[in-house]
């Protein structure tokens, strides 16, 4: 068992190095790519692009506030996008009465493949 641990504690810290490598070249790459308009570029035989994503982040409190009924919130629980959104499918919650409960962060994802 000793070895088990010693194996899972060393994969562990690998783990963050690599990690700690990925984010960087990540800014790197993203920066790079950001020089031009739409944000995508080649090098050789691969092709990185930056893609702008906007999700949203709901206030708990704020959101409890407009459900129709308490019990509406048993169906959600935590501020959930992915459920909040199945709600104003079901014509549960309106996309009106959902103001100003969430604020739209901007995400940039970072997308590489060879080509």
């Amino acid at each position: 068992m000793e070895e088990t641990l010693r194996t899972y504690f060393e994969l562990k810290q690998q783990q963050k190095e690599l990690e700690q490598a990925l984010d960087e070249l990540r800014e790197e790459i993203v920066a790079w790519c950001m020089q031009q308009e739409d944000g995508e570029r080649l090098a050789g035989g691969y092709q990185a692009r930056v893609v702008q994503q906007e999700r949203r982040e709901y206030d708990d409190a704020r959101l409890y506030d407009v459900l129709p009924e308490a019990s509406v919130w048993r169906l959600v629980s935590k501020a959930d996008p992915g459920k909040v959104a199945s709600l104003v499918k079901l014509n549960i919650l309106s996309e009106d009465g959902l103001k100003g409960t969430f604020t739209n962060k901007r995400i940039q994802s970072l997308q590489v493949k060879k080509i």
